[in-house]
């Protein structure tokens, strides 16, 4: 997609999913100067959702970037869930969220409603990209195929029509298993144009990925924008795999992992990051934080030089697919 294209100078964007209070309450000074330092450091793409904290990560996008011209960034948000005025008590991964009712919806009318808020929250006119979020197993179980359903006649059709009338440049999904992308790049009638595709095409997760979503997806012309590479946090040390606790399995292979980029001088975070980036379907990698300085370190790994004897050593011990595209 050119307009993405054109904001990516080196391939990174901002996920906000942190932002929205994500884990842990993050103070209002730190987030907004996690984006502006994204923003200062060249950062022209921003990824959010309603979904992020209830509203608060498109609320504290839309304060920082709306002093901008508009014309200067790229904005993608997502539909699948609106806000109430009722109030709820939050658990899950934004328990310290703002505290409005999230209602899950995938009908015409909600969808409709869903734009309407975020371009409220993000102070905006337009939106660039609209992702429908978490149509998808890890969200909704056994019921992700009637989900699916309800979404494709209703917010597909909605953003299907609202491309063609240029209200939106494209649309796809977003979601955290690589099923539902796949099915909506097989529909005729209501086919995406981008995905997000978050925690599945990474250094630590990728050969279902390349089974089949990345093979459609350079087939059908569907970008790929990857959301959480560090597979949230699990690469370099953190607590979380994928949203959940890590295992004992996941601790162990990322051990393993530094082990090997310790000895050719390879940080994680810069692996992870043009590992993904290398598959030529992939047009952004938007890594999330809250804390301004890795903002500046996600820029500097993107650009770092990698030994070739460093992925040829992934490949042979198992680590990395023979069928994934490499950065040399």
């Amino acid at each position: 997609m050119k307009s993405l294209e054109n904001a990516l100078k080196h391939k990174v964007g901002l996920g906000t999913a942190p932002l929205g209070n994500m884990f842990r309450d993050v103070p209002e000074g730190e987030a907004r100067e996690t984006i502006q330092t994204a923003w200062n450091q060249g950062v022209r793409y921003f990824d959010t959702a309603p979904f992020y904290g209830a509203g608060l990560a498109e609320m504290r996008v839309g304060d920082v970037l709306s002093k901008y011209n508009r014309d200067d960034y790229v904005l993608s948000t997502k539909v699948g869930r609106y806000m109430t005025d009722e109030t709820e008590k939050n658990e899950g991964l934004f328990e310290h969220g703002r505290n409005n009712k999230v209602i899950t919806d995938y009908t015409e009318d909600a969808t409709k409603r869903s734009i309407e808020q975020s371009l409220e929250r993000l102070k905006t006119d337009r939106l660039d990209m609209v992702f429908v979020h978490d149509v998808s197993p890890d969200f909704h179980g056994d019921e992700w195929v009637a989900k699916f359903e309800e979404a494709r006649t209703g917010a597909f059709r909605v953003l299907s029509r609202l491309r063609e009338e240029g209200v939106i440049r494209s649309w796809g999904l977003g979601v955290n298993t690589t099923e539902p992308i796949e099915l909506a790049m097989e529909l005729e009638e209501t086919r995406p144009d981008v995905c997000l595709s978050a925690t599945q095409y990474t250094l630590l997760q990728h050969d279902r990925a390349l089974q089949r979503m990345m093979t459609m997806a350079e087939e059908k012309d569907v970008d790929i924008v990857v959301g959480s590479p560090y597979n949230s946090g699990a690469l370099f040390g953190g607590e979380h795999y994928n949203y959940e606790n890590a295992g004992a399995d996941i601790i162990g292979r990322v051990n393993q992992l530094k082990e090997i980029g310790d000895k050719y001088n390879v940080p994680l975070k810069a692996a992870a990051l043009q590992f993904s980036t290398a598959h030529p379907a992939v047009k952004s990698v938007i890594p999330g934080s809250t804390r301004p300085d890795r903002i500046k370190e996600d820029l500097e790994m993107i650009q770092r030089d990698i030994p070739k004897a460093f992925w040829e050593e992934l490949v042979e011990r198992g680590f990395v697919s023979t069928l994934a595209p490499l950065p040399f």
